[in-house]
């Protein structure tokens, strides 16, 4: 089967002394789902993630925020994407479709339970991918040391009290899905006065999102990724 390089950087052309393609290469974009669920929940989570990729990796990074749908012609441009919420998530048969080929070709899905997502997340991943369920991530795997050194993923908000949780999906050894269950990395994220987090818990979710961001484009973990007698992305 031919993979889909959907997550390969595209460098720009230094024309000038002004970049044409503004220094960035790579957006983050945000899942537009419905179901009902605040799909547009913590505006300001994703902009920060990105003020602390730009600053702390070498990942070209836009300071845009995209949203995107399942079905828009657009999804396959952006090999990252993040979806969170409160409320009920449902994918259409089209959309799973579609969703699962984004993520079998290369693409990614970080999804933050915002505390109330997580059954009907949970139901759509098993639709989605009835043959690799969602699995506990271990502590060893580099998403959690790639940049900063976690032991794991953080408890940023109390919320039932459960244990803070990192799940994926894996395709052929590839980490394809990530899900912070019980942790609300996403709230997080979002600027400080927002929730009046500690200091500590706003930089705790944003060492974890820039984790996942830098191990994702790490070249050397695409070429690990690759499938069985399939070349290496240049």
């Amino acid at each position: 089967m031919t993979r889909i390089r959907i997550y390969v950087l595209v460098p720009c052309l230094i024309i000038s002394a002004v970049s044409a393609c503004a220094q960035c290469s790579f957006t983050l974009a945000r899942l537009k789902y419905g179901g009902g669920g605040d799909w547009y929940n913590g505006p300001s989570s994703l902009p920060n993630l990105a003020m602390a990729v730009a600053a702390e990796t070498n990942i070209p990074i836009c300071d845009t925020i995209a949203v995107v749908e399942i079905m828009d012609d657009r999804l396959f441009s952006f090999p990252f994407i993040y979806m969170t919420g409160h409320g009920n998530v449902h994918f259409t048969a089209k959309e799973r479709l579609r969703l699962r080929a984004y993520l079998i070709g290369g693409g990614f899905l970080l999804a933050n339970d915002d505390y109330g997502m997580d059954t009907a997340f949970r139901r759509e991943m098993k639709a989605l991918f009835p043959e690799n369920p969602l699995v506990e991530v271990p502590a060893s795997h580099p998403i959690y040391s790639k940049v900063h050194k976690l032991p794991g993923l953080p408890k940023i908000h109390v919320h039932d009290g459960l244990p803070a949780k990192g799940y994926g999906i894996f395709w052929e050894g590839r980490l394809i899905v990530y899900y912070a269950f019980s942790s609300d990395i996403g709230d997080g994220m979002e600027d400080p006065e927002t929730y009046h987090d500690r200091p500590e818990l706003h930089r705790a979710a944003l060492d974890m999102g820039v984790n996942l961001v830098a191990w994702f484009f790490d070249p050397k973990e695409l070429r690990e990724s690759k499938q069985p007698g399939e070349a290496a992305p240049q």
